[in-house]
């Protein structure tokens, strides 16, 4: 069986399991939304002395990795040397197939190059490679600052319900068991903040906003290409700032 698909029935079998957890942690939770997806952000920048300060010092960096997790990658070293080669041969058997490609499909990789330059773009020009649109003082900034307030783990579950935005995280950063652990850590009402796809569905990415009633924004990654809160966002009406 080539590499490829072995990845593939392997990606799904996990996504399955992964669906499975979250369903069980949203009832456990009492949280019914319309959409759900892990993700993360980028590394915060540090903010002004002066705006540290006044929200008191918060930690801006999530936890290091806990004992276990450290002792699962020593474990797991050994492995190493497989996964490296069953990586070196999918990506071989991706040389192949791009050599072997048709005219046809060679012109698709090469209209797919050039969207992805394209979205690249988009991102540096509308500031989208950052974390957030840079003002500390405004609506986001402020949420941002208090982010690892709320926990030191590294990822959040985020929904999105009919009152608004619900995050859910481990109170502190764990490397296993992470949906047995979620907690709801912030909610932000309906009226403050919506979730905004920024290519409007054009391009499949990770990016998703939580734009601000103010008109600030923080930019959040999804684990999944396009997830759930990607086809959510795109079917609600477009904010007016």
């Amino acid at each position: 069986m080539p590499t490829s698909i072995l990845f593939r029935i392997g990606e799904e079998s996990l996504d399955v399991t992964r669906r499975g957890k979250q369903r069980v942690a949203m009832d456990r939770l009492g949280i019914h939304p319309e959409a759900g997806a892990w993700c993360r952000i980028d590394k915060i920048p540090q903010p002004p002395a002066d705006v540290l300060h006044a929200a008191g010092n918060p930690r801006i960096r999530p936890a290091t990795m806990p004992p276990l997790g450290m002792l699962g990658a020593v474990l797991g070293a050994p492995f190493m040397p497989l996964l490296m080669l069953l990586t070196l041969l999918a990506e071989a058997e991706e040389a192949v197939k791009r050599a072997l490609d048709t005219k046809e499909e060679k012109e698709q990789r090469r209209a797919k190059k050039e969207e992805d330059r394209r979205r690249d773009a988009i991102i540096a020009r509308q500031g989208l490679d950052k974390v957030f649109d840079g003002d500390w003082h405004g609506n986001a900034g402020q949420f941002l600052l208090r982010w690892y307030s709320h926990s030191t783990h590294h990822q959040r579950m985020l929904f999105a319900t009919e009152e608004g935005i619900v995050l859910a995280a481990p109170p502190k950063r764990v490397s296993v068991g992470r949906e047995k652990r979620l907690q709801v850590v912030a909610r932000i009402a309906a009226s403050e903040a919506t979730l905004v796809d920024p290519f409007s569905g054009e391009f499949e990415t990770r990016i998703l906003l939580i734009r601000f009633s103010d008109g600030s924004w923080l930019r959040v990654d999804t684990e999944e290409l396009r997830s759930d809160l990607h086809m959510y966002a795109l079917r609600q009406p477009l904010p007016h700032n």
